[in-house]
């Protein structure tokens, strides 16, 4: 009986058997494949042509210009406030109408102030009456002073004579010495006592003077007081205050408004100014004086810059034009116009469209076309001044670059785009 010996054979190690190696091939060429494609697409991803705005970097002159757009408003407007609380009688005028300055718009009403009037007017012929009687009593005063000072003036004069006679006596011999120092007593006496009297008449003066003076206060605040009432009244019939037109009403029949309420809008429509939003990142070289053309759309109208509002309101400055001359047909107030700002003109300057984003005096990069006609590269450039629709570029560009000017933002990881 033979025995068979199984000879054990060396393991294969796994990353040495053909199918592995096969497949270990197959995925590592896949995934350089995939690599490849995903490099090849991140540094050059395909761009439609039309879907980019391209422009030309150009030497030369450069017009700076702002364009904005805007309104016409009134030169002069007039808003009408309640000049004291009330109700809404009668709309008298509607707006669009042609009103005068005497023209009454709304008619209010408030029989409080009616009955103030009423108070007012009694109590001024109060103070006035009692004016004529402070003066009345005070002239009564006066006179009374003026009478006792003539008494003891009287008494002075009388008791210098008696000195003079018994002085006389006595040198003669026919009077006492006491006779003579009497006299002489009273004579002293009543000089003072002319004086005193002399010193009160002018202080009762001064005293009706102030006493006066305040009756007459009181008399004037009531006057005051009156005219206060008066126009109170007179409110109640709400005037246009100026020639033109009645632009709005911003209230109703039976509403009630309070003191200080906007009423209506009166405008002059035949003195118009443009007012315009200039965006806030092109506003910093707007000045007065400078040059404006404004289209109404139903023609063209110069003017010039007159107030430049100085705070900046919803990324916007205020700018408002006068115009040099008349407007043209069919101008009016709140119609719609667009105007250009002119700044200047640049000699000697590299300029292009202006590109999306981009901002006066500062860094940037813009996606360029050189040589090849469907590559552009990304360029770090530097921009200088602005105007609405062109650009310097101090750092970057040569006359004659060709460049992507629109919103390249969604290929911001890529410095090479590829056009077909």
């Amino acid at each position: 009986m033979s025995h068979r010996m199984d000879i054990a054979r060396p393991a294969v190690p796994l990353f040495r058997r053909p199918r592995t190696l096969w497949l270990a091939g197959a995925s590592a060429a896949l995934l350089v494949t995939l690599a490849a494609t995903l490099a090849i697409g991140q540094a050059a991803p395909h761009v439609d042509r039309n879907d980019v705005w391209i422009g030309t970097a150009q030497w030369g002159q450069m017009q700076r210009e702002i364009r904005a757009t805007g309104t016409l408003v009134p030169k002069q407007i007039r808003w009408i406030t309640a000049g004291a609380a009330a109700t809404v009688q009668q709309v008298v005028v509607e707006p669009g109408a042609r009103v005068r300055a005497d023209t009454v718009i709304l008619q209010l009403v408030n029989p409080e102030l009616r009955a103030n009037l009423e108070k007012q007017r009694a109590a001024l012929a109060g103070a006035e009456a009692a004016v004529v009687a402070q003066r009345a009593l005070l002239r009564s005063q006066r006179l009374d002073a003026d009478a006792l000072r003539a008494q003891a003036n009287a008494d002075l004069l009388v008791a210098d004579v008696r000195r003079i006679a018994n002085e006389r006596a006595f040198a003669k011999g026919a009077s006492a010495e006491i006779d003579v120092a009497q006299s002489r007593i009273t004579v002293a006496q009543d000089r003072k006592r002319l004086a005193i009297q002399d010193k009160r008449v002018a202080a009762i003066r001064a005293n009706a003077d102030a006493q006066l003076r305040a009756e007459e206060a009181r008399r004037d605040e009531a006057a005051s007081a009156l005219d206060i009432a008066r126009q109170q009244v007179e409110s109640l019939s709400v005037r246009a205050g100026i020639d033109g037109i009645l632009q709005q009403v911003e209230v109703e029949a039976g509403q009630q408004i309070a003191t200080g309420a906007k009423l209506a809008r009166v405008a002059r429509p035949d003195e118009l100014i443009a007012r315009l939003q200039v965006p806030e990142t092109l506003a910093r070289d707007v000045a007065l004086d400078l040059p404006v053309e404004v289209d109404t759309h139903g023609g063209l109208a110069r003017g010039r810059l007159v107030r430049v509002d100085p705070s900046v309101r919803n990324g916007s400055v205020t700018v408002d034009v006068a115009f040099d001359g008349p407007l043209p047909g069919g101008a009016r107030p709140d119609l719609s116009v667009d105007g250009r700002i002119v700044l200047g003109t640049l000699s000697h300057v590299i300029s292009v469209g202006r590109p999306y984003a981009a901002t006066p005096d500062g860094p940037g990069t813009l996606f360029v076309l050189r040589g090849s006609d469907d590559r552009a590269h990304r360029v770090p450039v530097r921009f200088g001044v602005m105007s609405s629709d062109r650009a310097v570029v101090r750092e970057g560009l040569r006359a004659g670059d060709r460049v992507i000017l629109s919103d390249t933002s969604r290929w911001n990881g890529y410095d090479t785009l590829r056009l077909r």
